[in-house]
């Protein structure tokens, strides 16, 4: 299972595509601005791929100076190409304003995460001081360093497989006004090693003090994150959780309600789940006051009983 579509939305705006040629279209109100070029061309193996940079430039020479909300989407061939991050770094003077950035917004056909050769995305945290919200995605040569920011609120990192080394970068930052982190475990087959355990500090409220909402989700071990959740002190502190996108079950369920209450939560993410439909319903049911997500449950009959999968790996 991969990726399908662009998002349509980005940190509440409306996604609008930058034109290839042509003026900026006319748009009404503040918008996340969407910047690609997908082509293939294996002569380019490792390099940054031209045609994108040069799409890139046009469009900070158009809007630069006004844009906050930024996807970037195929910078060429993504299992070709390396992602543009020096380039895009070096653009921070010309992108004054930008707070919020989505980098890696590909589709399977334009290529499957796994293959994404995207590099050390803390890079972007240390050229843009003042962003506020960064979404990453990826799988081949997809890093992370420890980095101090100040600034930055929302930290979404996307993968059909993190490793345990990216995870140890990110809990030995310092991001002091964090209050929102998501995570895609993902499976094992494509690098995917997190273990509850290591998610010791952030379950246990020390990694970023300020958390209000906390996903792990598309994980191959989705019962075993619950079992930890479900005794974890940070879930008082939350308004939002988000466990969803993963192999999820009935097993889930009963560790979940047989830990400490969830009732303060404002949301609970469960979609793309394994629950059996009296499993969905004993949840929803004994959190009357919050918003439950059961929705999209996935096959468990006919060929494709006692499979267990994420919705995003290769």
């Amino acid at each position: 299972m991969t990726f399908n579509d662009h998002y349509e939305t980005f940190d509440g705006l409306r996604v609008v595509e930058f034109p290839l040629e042509g003026p900026l279209p006319e748009v009404t109100g503040p918008v996340a601005w969407r910047v690609a070029h997908w082509d293939v061309g294996d002569e380019a193996e490792g390099r940054v791929s031209a045609e994108f940079t040069a799409v890139l430039d046009r469009f900070v020479d158009l809007a630069g100076a006004e844009t906050t909300h930024l996807v970037i989407g195929a910078w060429g061939y993504a299992a070709v190409n390396v992602a543009p991050l020096e380039h895009f770094a070096a653009l921070a003077p010309r992108l004054p304003r930008l707070r919020a950035l989505f980098f890696g917004d590909v589709t399977f056909d334009e290529c499957e995460i796994s293959w994404m050769k995207v590099g050390d995305v803390s890079r972007l945290l240390a050229a843009y001081p003042a962003l506020e919200v960064l979404r990453v995605r990826g799988g081949e040569e997809f890093g992370f360093s420890p980095v101090r920011h100040e600034r930055l609120r929302d930290l979404a990192v996307e993968s059909g497989g993190l490793p345990k080394v990216f995870l140890d970068a990110v809990l030995a930052s310092e991001l002091p006004a964090l209050t929102g982190l998501e995570l895609w475990l993902g499976v094992e087959d494509y690098g995917g090693d997190i273990t509850p355990a290591d998610l010791a500090s952030i379950l246990a409220g020390s990694a970023f003090p300020g958390l209000r909402r906390l996903g792990l989700r598309n994980a191959e071990h989705a019962n075993a994150i619950a079992a930890a959740v479900a005794g974890a002190p940070v879930v008082q502190q939350l308004a939002e959780l988000a466990l969803s996108m993963g192999t999820f079950d009935d097993e889930g369920v009963g560790a979940l309600l047989a830990g400490q209450p969830l009732t303060h939560l404002d949301a609970l993410d469960l979609h793309f789940h394994f629950m059996t439909g009296e499993g969905s319903a004993s949840i929803v049911a004994a959190l009357p006051g919050v918003r439950v997500d059961v929705s999209d449950p996935q096959l468990t009959g006919g060929p494709h009983a006692g499979r267990r999968y994420t919705k995003v790996s290769e």
